[in-house]
Formats: structure tokens, C-alpha cells, sequence
């Protein structure tokens, strides 16, 4: 009688605990942010008109 109600028991625990599946993970996607400053590639540019500017002008 002991070895019918372990079964039992057993057989319970086992089909609660299997009864979703196996569920594949899901990974969410990493999320990557850029900064772009509001002037672009234009500084660089704008900083050597101003020496060349400044450099005329001191002729």
C-alpha cells in the first residue's frame, strides 16, 4: 500500500510539475544608443576657417 501511494504521489508532483513544458528562453534585445551632437562633423571644419580668417586678417 506504501509503494501504490508514493507512485501516486510521485505521478502528482511529476505532472504539475512538467505540465507547462519546456519553454524556450527569450532574450530581449539590447537596446544601443547614439549621441549625435547638433553641429555633426562641423566644428573641426569651422574652428580652421576661423585660424585661417584670423590669420588673413592679422596680414
Amino acid at each position: 500500500m506504501k509503494k501504490i501511494a508514493l507512485a501516486a504521489v510521485l505521478s502528482l508532483a511529476a505532472s504539475s510539475a512538467f505540465a507547462g513544458g519546456a519553454a524556450t528562453p527569450t532574450v530581449a534585445p539590447e537596446v544601443t544608443a547614439t549621441t549625435s551632437s547638433s553641429a555633426g562633423g562641423m566644428v573641426v571644419p569651422l574652428l580652421l576657417l576661423l585660424v585661417v580668417a584670423a590669420v588673413a586678417s592679422s596680414n
